[in-house]
Order: C-alpha cells, then structure tokens, then sequence
C-alpha cells in the first residue's frame, strides 16, 4: 500500500481544527509518524522482541489504539517463531474507520506475503476503555493512552491489569511531560529541531501542536509508573526514551 508524504500543516490554516484521526491522516500516517516521533521504529521493532518472549501459547494479545497495525504486524511474525502452534490470537482495536480500513489492507498484505499462517488478527472499531481484557499474556498501547482521558486511564490500566495472565506484560508508549520547566522546554525544542531535521517547517511544527491541544495530554513519567503500580504490576520502569517520548515495560 502507498501512503502519501505528511503535508496536512504545510499551508497556513485559519481555523485549526482539533486533531483527529480521520482519512486524511490515515493516507499519510506511516510517514508522519516516522517524522514526528522519535524512535519509534525502534518502539515497534522491540515489540516484535517482547512478545517472542513473553507470549503464551492459547492467549490473547491487544494492540489497544492499532493505528494501522505495525505493532500488531511485529507481535504476529514473532509469536510465530517460538516454533509449534502458539493457538494465539490478536485482538487490534481502533476508534477510528479510517484507520482501521486502512489498517485492514495492512494485514490483508500481510497475510498473501507470507508462506506460512499467521497468528489471525481480529480487528475491532470502538473504544480502548470498552475493550474486555481477557486472558492476555500481551497488551500494547503504543502512543494511546496519551489522548484517552485522564480520568478515565487508571480504570483502563486496572483492567488490562486485571486481564493479564500471570508472567504477562505491558508495552506502554508515550509522549512525557517534565516536572523541572527548563527541562521540559528543553525537550519540546530538541524534538521540534528533530521534527525541521525530517523536513517539516516551523508553520506545520506550530499549527500541528495547536491541533493537538487539548487533544493529546501528556503526563511525567512518575505519574505513569505510580498508576501502573497501583494497578497491580510488580515491575514497572522504562526500557526506551527520546527526547519527550518514553516506553515502558509493566510486568504482572
């Protein structure tokens, strides 16, 4: 599937609209992502890594806020290299259509390119907070929780907790804010230069930031790691950080 370059702030709009993730996000989204986010590739890669390690055979994985797949795309080939019948399956779940219909050629490609079956991803259009959490030995939210409300995040972290089979885990990727003002200033310019290094202007840097206003809330990472364990994980820390953008490992 061809995907388009990230224009969609490359033109000075009057009115900035509140992000969302529809159509004309979905046709560009690997190459904005790719852009905006730093490491994430790298993110994805190692989520192929951890569920080669941490998935059990007849368990369910959820790729909470899917996008288009990548992270479900690197569970599936991983899980099928620990050899035998893994009788897994994952459950991908996204808000928005548009993603998700995209999201489904994805896996569609993926499916007549390789020569053997692959763990069967069930793709479901709804809400993460909506999601019954069952019988998991892997959860991923990779750069969702970030745009869930705030009052609404410890009750979706308790039931992924609560879901997770003994000795399972989770993938919890985000944008971080800093508590020290200078350190937080410093890491909001360090990625905008990484975002002019992969070729956005200042113009698409600012009216994609007054888009995510009130849309994408980010929180420090001592705030997480005490949510997570509350919720009931036994390890919790972070195993990847850029710039503003962190991962961590939880541990049931």
């Amino acid at each position: 599937m061809t995907h388009s370059r990230d224009n969609i702030y490359a033109t000075p709009q009057l009115d900035i609209a509140g992000f969302r993730f529809d159509q004309t996000v979905a046709s560009v989204f690997p190459d904005m992502i790719k852009r905006s986010v730093p490491g994430y590739e790298t993110i994805i890669a190692m989520t192929g890594t951890l569920a080669e390690r941490y998935v059990q055979p007849n368990s369910r994985c959820y790729d909470l806020g899917c996008s288009l797949g990548a992270s479900s795309i690197a569970m599936r080939h991983h899980i099928q290299h620990r050899g035998g019948e893994s009788n897994c399956e994952i459950v991908a779940v996204d808000n928005s259509e548009d993603m998700l219909s995209q999201c489904r050629a994805v896996i569609q490609k993926d499916n007549d390119s390789s020569p053997v079956t692959l763990t069967p991803v069930n793709l479901i259009c709804g809400n993460v907070q909506d999601i019954p959490i069952t019988n998991a030995s892997m959860v991923v939210l990779n750069f969702t929780l970030q745009f869930i409300p705030m009052k609404q995040r410890a009750e979706l972290l308790q039931r992924i907790a609560d879901g997770l089979l003994p000795g399972g885990v989770l993938v919890l990727s985000e944008k971080v804010a800093f508590e020290d003002p200078q350190h937080q200033e410093l890491m909001i310019e360090l990625h905008h230069n990484f975002k002019r290094a992969n070729g956005y202007s200042d113009l698409e840097i600012s009216q994609k930031r007054s888009a995510l206003d009130d849309v994408l809330m980010p929180e420090t990472l001592e705030t997480h790691r005490t949510r997570l364990r509350k919720a009931g994980f036994s390890s919790v820390d972070v195993w990847f950080q850029c710039f503003n953008f962190a991962s961590l490992i939880a541990l049931k």
